[in-house]
């Protein structure tokens, strides 16, 4: 895999029982602890490595992905889990039509798991969760598209070193696209860093299934809900795309140029 020096600081991910590896110190590190996956590939690693374009301000910092720890319970909202909950990094929450890249692995294998960091925070604990089969690839990530339970949590104490791995087994009953929502909870803030990794899960490594159904239909525009590029609303019976982040923009009303592109009239 090929990262950009901007893109390198890290600590490996997980999969099961905690194998842990110390590799090497890449690049200077900031004043600040950050972090973030690289194997499977994180979204903002994608586009930290130009893979993904569009990505806005993430592309030049993918290690500060943090927000409120306590997730499931507490963390960032629902649709915002990506990004951790911050605006700039919204990019991070948009499921491009369930386009973003995908890694393809093994249901039931053994999987080493990597993190880069900038500067390592004094750490609690990395967990690991996987959607279950209600998830939409095309929909923002919420809780219910999720497992309740991470499929893996590594306890640790003291600081990682700035690239770290520990190994442990997939899921055994994935298959298709799936997401995998790694969660590292430091021990000196109240918070956490989050990254989402796009994946599809096949029995062998050859056969990756059939991907989950992408859910149903577009529902009724409200005013007070975020929508997403890519999102689709139905309102007074005509279908509309958003074009980027938006709330409270009531479509067709903002013109040819607005944030809602018409893609159908319903019925």
């Amino acid at each position: 895999m090929t990262h950009s020096t901007a893109a390198r600081v890290g600590v490996a991910m997980f999969t099961g029982a905690a194998t842990t590896v110390a590799l090497g110190l890449v690049g200077a590190a900031p004043a600040a602890a950050h972090g973030y996956t690289d194997s499977p590939t994180s979204r903002q690693l994608h586009c930290a490595d130009g893979t993904v374009t569009g990505c806005g301000q993430i592309r030049y910092e993918p290690q500060s992905v943090e927000g409120p720890d306590g997730f499931p319970e507490a963390g960032p909202a629902d649709g915002r889990i990506c990004s951790a909950g911050n605006e700039p990094f919204a990019s991070l929450d948009d499921p491009r039509d369930g386009q973003w890249p995908t890694e393809q692995l093994t249901a039931g294998a053994e999987h080493e798991f990597s993190w880069s960091f900038t500067a390592a925070h004094s750490t609690e604990r990395f967990e690991y969760f996987v959607t279950n089969d209600s998830y939409a690839p095309a929909r923002p990530l919420t809780r219910d598209m999720l497992e309740p339970t991470p499929f893996l949590t590594v306890p640790f104490s003291g600081q990682p070193p700035f690239e770290y791995s520990h190994t442990g087994t997939l899921p055994s009953d994935k298959e298709g696209q799936h997401l995998i929502l790694a969660v590292w909870t430091v021990a000196d803030t109240a918070n956490a860093f989050y990254a989402c990794h796009d994946v599809v899960f096949g029995d062998d490594g050859s056969d990756p299934g059939d991907p989950p159904d992408p859910g149903p239909g577009p529902v009724e525009w409200d005013e007070s809900t975020v929508y997403y590029a890519g999102d689709e609303v139905s309102h007074q019976g005509v279908v509309y795309r958003a074009q980027w982040w938006t709330r409270g923009d009531e479509p067709g009303t903002g013109g040819p140029w607005g944030v809602w592109q018409r893609v159908d009239s319903g019925g």
